[in-house]
């Protein structure tokens, strides 16, 4: 048994060296040396996550003409499509990853065209599985799981304005944001906010990474994904931040698709509390804030804005908005907005 992973480790090597060969001699001049970061980015090892020089040369790329980014992109896409390696289809979406939070605008921009451009989706994996040996099958459940995170992840991103956790919109971003969300009418908050717990959501379904402890490559992943998770909380906190300030003026169903959301959100704690061994203040103080905003529209019905002219419709939204409450009695939010 100990023989098979040697074994499979010599055929993964041959197989990196015959793609970069004959990369070699049939790709482009001009293109050329970002196949081959690209190939040598995304190898069969199945412990080391890329190395950082192939990922910095496929993200100069960025610098360059949109043709060149186009080629990178559709290069990556296409080695992710192809591959039934689980190795290779994790570090190929390590690397789409990268670029959501350090690419420039133009390679960030290709990529997110892919899934949405009408045509194939190249993240859908949910079908993806590597049984050659116990490793590749858990690393398969990794590659299913971390495709639908980055889809979630650029959609997201597209109905926020921005790509979230990226390096290159980071600066100063917080108090951008905060002019940004009062601008917005409470529709487009609750859009915005939905987004962020699906994403969050999709977070807290991380498989479990005891059976690959120790497995750099996994923890790449991982790692790169629990960053995500405290910007989008910082994201969602400075929404309902805003919305905190409008409560007096929500409707009704706006104040009951408010604290469904957030409800969804505290649903997610225990199993995110897991993820990471960070005591970050932005953590507690959010949840906290859950249970707080979830009081106050409690206490004002559901939303004061008027249901109808009756007192009737009135009194019956309250009611049914005391009910909401009670079904979500754990959810909580706040005013403060936080910026790092």
């Amino acid at each position: 048994m100990g023989r098979i992973p040697i074994l499979r480790d010599i055929i993964g090597i041959i197989k990196d060296k015959a793609s970069q060969s004959k990369a070699a001699l049939l790709s482009d001049p001009k293109t050329l040396s970002l196949h081959l970061a690209l190939l040598r980015a995304t190898t069969h090892d199945p412990f080391a996550p890329p190395d950082p020089k192939h990922l910095d040369a496929l993200l100069a790329s960025g610098d360059t003409s949109r043709a060149s980014v186009s080629t990178v992109v559709e290069a990556l896409m296409d080695r992710l499509q192809t591959t039934r390696d689980a190795s290779v289809a994790l570090k190929c979406l390590i690397t789409a990853h990268h670029i959501v939070k350090r690419g420039s605008f133009i390679l960030q921009d290709q990529l997110s065209v892919y899934p949405s451009n009408g045509g194939r989706n190249y993240l859908k994996l949910s079908d993806f599985r590597d049984n050659t040996t116990s490793l590749t099958w858990e690393l398969s459940s990794w590659v299913r799981w971390y495709a639908l995170y980055l889809e979630n992840l650029l959609q997201t991103s597209r109905i926020l304005g921005f790509f979230l956790s990226s390096t290159s919109s980071s600066a100063g971003k917080d108090e951008e944001q905060e002019e940004k969300v009062s601008s917005l009418i409470n529709s487009q908050l609750l859009n915005e906010i939905d987004s962020l717990v699906n994403l969050i959501e999709q977070i807290s379904r991380m498989p479990d990474s005891s059976h690959a402890e120790g497995n750099l490559l996994v923890e790449e992943v991982a790692g790169s994904v629990v960053e995500d998770y405290l910007s989008s909380i910082n994201e969602v906190s400075i929404r309902v931040g805003e919305l905190k300030e409008r409560l007096s003026c929500l409707s009704f169903f706006d104040s009951v698709e408010l604290v469904l959301a957030l409800k969804r959100l505290e649903d997610c704690k225990e199993r995110l509390s897991s993820l990471s061994q960070m005591k970050n203040a932005l953590f507690e103080t959010v949840w906290h804030s859950i249970s707080e905003i979830k009081v106050q529209i409690g206490n004002d019905g559901g939303g004061r804005s008027s249901m109808g002219s009756s007192k009737n419709k009135v009194s019956e939204s309250s009611r049914y908005g005391e009910r909401v409450v009670k079904l979500a009695d754990s959810v909580k939010f706040s005013s403060i907005r936080f910026s790092f």
